[in-house]
């Protein structure tokens, strides 16, 4: 799997986001394209932002339990697999914020850097290795990039 602490893989997935265009449009599901921009921000806004509640103990228990290894290893994430809730767009989204956000969250990760999110503690699943990390964030940039053809 490519690693998004690594300045090249980072611009890899860079490059293919600006290969997107408002008018570009889903080989599977139901997203927009400004959609499916909004729902990657997610993640990170997971990550940097206090914009989503964090799950209670019970709630993180069963995500552990349940979710958590299919969100982090290696495994590529199947078409049309179910999301959580906070992570479904429904209203529309404009594209260039969503694109311009996502570049921002992604070459903020790069400079991080690995030992940065090595032991750091996931909003839904607790302490995640850097490698779970970049399984988590790489695959699930990689799976929407391929539902929009790039």
């Amino acid at each position: 799997m490519k690693n998004v602490f690594n300045q090249v893989d980072a611009e890899t997935l860079i490059r293919r986001i600006n290969n997107l265009r408002p008018e570009t449009k889903q080989l599977w599901g139901k997203m927009s394209v400004a959609q499916m921009l909004a729902h990657l921000n997610v993640t990170y806004e997971m990550v940097y932002e206090e914009k989503h509640p964090r799950p209670n103990a019970f709630v993180k228990f069963i995500l552990r339990k349940l979710v958590k290894n299919k969100v982090v290893n290696e495994t590529p994430f199947k078409q049309n697999g179910r999301t959580a809730p906070q992570f479904i767009i429904n209203n529309d989204k404009d594209f260039e914020t969503e694109k311009s956000r996502l570049i921002s969250y992604i070459q903020k990760t790069q400079q991080l850097g690995q030992s940065h999110f090595e032991g750091q503690e996931s909003h839904s699943f607790g302490p995640l290795t850097s490698r779970e990390w970049n399984n988590m964030f790489y695959k699930h940039l990689d799976h929407h990039l391929k539902q929009f053809g790039v």
